[in-house]
């Protein structure tokens, strides 16, 4: 059997027979009406007792579908009685938000609804599992280990549900969800429900192998992204998104928004510089301690900050209530992701809108997402006015200080042990301070390091060259002479006379020292511009013939011709590195 959905069906909860206690509770979960793969599921399981196969976009309803149809027949019928529940979920997030939904719809049954997962003590989660509880969620890895402990058993189910199924192969879940089929009932003694946003040869094979004659739904996807949700389209350049941003976010006003991006530094740059511009913004990434994640989410749902900043793996599982506002700061680089995003507006039929902002470096993924969808994007054209002054601009927003800041001290956290807050982010780029008796800008570090190395290959300093590459001139060689008139009063005695150089010590040589080039030749102070055959003459000059030049023309050691010319091309590499030049 398959039911493939094309219209919104009139059928109402008061029409599947569902218990007084359940419409009860979907009463004040606001539900009025049965959503598409509500209804589908609903006749599939409450009315043919058959397993079911669905194919839902999330945000369609689906996980009321199983929820709903499960609590109907261990309420209602009598050979479910007793019946205990295993859902199946990829993510965290996923498994804390369909406990909160089940126990909201579940809350007048007498029904205990638990979750189990990775990054927390297993101490909390042991005492849930001690004490039975008749629906558990879990992802693989956590249900696993409590099997290997033996605190689990999964042959205890009689229901299963397996939810964004190709979430769990994508993330390599699959080998540990054969596991645990292999562990359960057979398929013919247990009742087994499989969601999927696609339907792709791994989900088929798993629902054809593990499921007992299955009925199929289909839920169109473009049923998700047309009619419920407005979608705007903006090109724009890589280094105004910050500007546009601002300036969409004070002309839409949204009571909240979900701000996603492609990469969890850039999640955590754009809260921060969101921050600085006045906005009340937390960011979401996955390899936040879970604590920390699980808590973001709380206050963003009870409205304590308005806007959010996540990866993607905020876009599956999470359910914001009225969201108002998702907005793409990057066009996501897989399709499938772009549906999840800005189905978090569009969630029970509601009416949503969502932004995208397309910039050099992710338009190409365009194209794909418009195939998806089955239409072009509408294209805005933000006039001046839209672009925004960033207050951020300048600063710098590195790595580094992200991994601190998202793992700071839990004790700071809660009160204990405070101290005072050193992370660095946001700190404004090297401005060098001018020398204050030349007046002339100092190097930067970077620049500095480069030149003792240029000095180290040259045999000389480096005034008589012009550095290009910091764009700033070079330190002078010696400082300005201090009059007595620049002195402070009372300091003028204890200014020393100045010393006269002694002579170098010449060197003893073997042999005489044959004739060489006067002093006057080379009065002129030797320098980098100086070829390396002048200044060897002018060092034997002074030290006698068998002066030899070494590695760093400092020494008396042996040199061969061959080192000599290495030494040449040494310095001529480095000297073209030093001003952008190619080798």
């Amino acid at each position: 059997m398959r039911f493939i959905h094309k219209d919104i069906d009139s059928m109402t909860f008061d029409d599947f027979g569902f218990d007084k206690r359940i419409l009860r509770g979907i009463k004040d979960a606001g539900f009025l009406t049965p959503m598409p793969v509500q209804s589908q599921c609903f006749n599939l399981l409450i009315k043919a007792r058959r397993d079911v196969y669905a194919q839902s976009q999330t945000g369609t309803g689906k996980t009321a579908a199983f929820l709903l149809g499960i609590f109907q027949l261990i309420a209602t019928e009598e050979r479910y009685r007793g019946a205990k529940t295993l859902v199946v979920v990829p993510t965290r997030e996923l498994a804390v938000q369909i406990e909160r939904e089940g126990i909201l719809l579940g809350k007048y049954l007498d029904l205990r609804i638990g979750c189990v997962f990775g990054g927390v003590s297993y101490d909390k989660q042991e005492r849930l599992l001690q004490h039975g509880p008749d629906v558990l969620i879990g992802t693989p890895g956590r249900l696993l280990d409590f099997s290997k402990r033996n605190v689990l058993d999964f042959k205890d189910f009689q229901f299963l549900v397996i939810d964004e199924a190709d979430r769990l192969f994508d993330m390599g879940f699959l080998p540990d969800l054969r596991k645990m089929l292999n562990q359960m009932r057979p398929p013919e003694e247990r009742t087994t429900l499989l969601f999927s946003a696609t339907m792709n040869n791994r989900v088929g094979n798993l629902a054809w192998e593990y499921m007992n004659d299955p009925g199929e739904i289909i839920i169109e996807p473009e049923k998700v992204t047309v009619d419920t949700v407005s979608q705007e389209l903006y090109h724009v350049g890589k280094d105004e998104k910050m500007k546009l941003l601002l300036g969409l976010l004070k002309r839409d006003n949204p009571e909240n928004a979900v701000i996603f991006t492609n990469t969890r530094h850039r999640a955590w740059e754009v809260a921060k510089r969101l921050e600085v511009n006045g906005y009340q913004v937390q960011s979401l990434m996955g390899d936040m301690p879970q604590s920390k994640r699980m808590k973001i989410v709380d206050e963003v749902k009870k409205g304590h900050h308005k806007f959010l900043v996540a990866t993607d793996v905020a876009a599956r599982g999470l359910h914001f209530d009225d969201l108002a506002l998702v907005i793409n700061y990057d066009v996501p680089q897989e399709a499938e992701s772009y549906v999840h995003r800005i189905g978090r507006t569009a969630r029970a039929g509601r009416h949503g809108k969502t932004i995208t902002l397309a910039c050099e470096e992710f338009v190409y993924g365009l194209g794909p997402i418009e195939k998806l969808i089955g239409h072009k994007i509408p294209v805005s054209w933000a006039d001046e006015t839209l672009f925004l002054q960033d207050k951020s601009v300048g600063m710098n927003f590195s790595p580094r200080d992200r991994h601190r800041d998202i793992n700071s001290n839990s004790r700071t956290e809660k009160g204990k042990g405070k101290r005072k807050d050193s992370r660095s982010y946001g700190r404004k780029p090297f401005q060098p301070q001018p020398n204050p008796i030349t007046g002339k800008a100092a190097i930067d570090p970077r620049m500095a390091k480069i030149q003792s190395a240029v000095t180290l290959v040259s045999g000389g300093k480096l005034d008589d060259i012009s550095i290009k590459a910091s764009k700033r001139p070079s330190p002078p060689r010696y400082e300005q002479k201090r009059t007595q008139k620049d002195l402070p009063a009372g300091k003028e005695k204890r200014e020393k006379p100045e010393k006269t150089a002694k002579p170098k010590k010449i060197a003893k040589t073997t042999k005489p020292a044959k004739p060489a080039k006067t002093e006057k030749s080379f009065s002129k102070r030797i320098s980098a511009n100086t070829s390396i055959d002048d200044r060897l003459a002018y060092y034997r000059s002074k030290y006698g013939d068998d002066f030899q030049a070494d590695n760093t023309n400092r020494g008396k050691s042996e040199k061969s011709k061959t080192d000599r010319k290495t030494a040449k091309s040494q310095k001529k590499g480095l000297l073209n590195r030093f001003f952008g030049k190619e080798d």
